[in-house]
């Protein structure tokens, strides 16, 4: 067994798992593709006030995501 094999690089023979399916919400679109109703407002208001005084819409968008079955802190 070489280094990359003890490092878990593979090159032993074993096929590679296959990638696990992303996520999708209750609309079937991926986290980046919910909610634009809310994450457009949200990144405009960003990137031109700063995320302090866009903390509604921060949080608009987190509910939009939550109420898709996305796991959002």
């Amino acid at each position: 067994m070489g280094i990359f094999e003890k490092l878990g690089f593979g090159g032993g023979g074993e096929a590679a798992a296959p990638a696990s399916k992303p996520k999708v919400g209750k609309s079937g679109k991926k986290i980046c593709c919910s909610c634009p109703d809310t994450k457009k407002p949200r990144d405009v208001c960003i990137v031109e006030k700063g995320e302090d005084a866009c903390k509604d819409l921060i949080e608009a968008h987190k509910a939009c995501l939550r109420a898709e079955g996305f796991d959002v802190k």
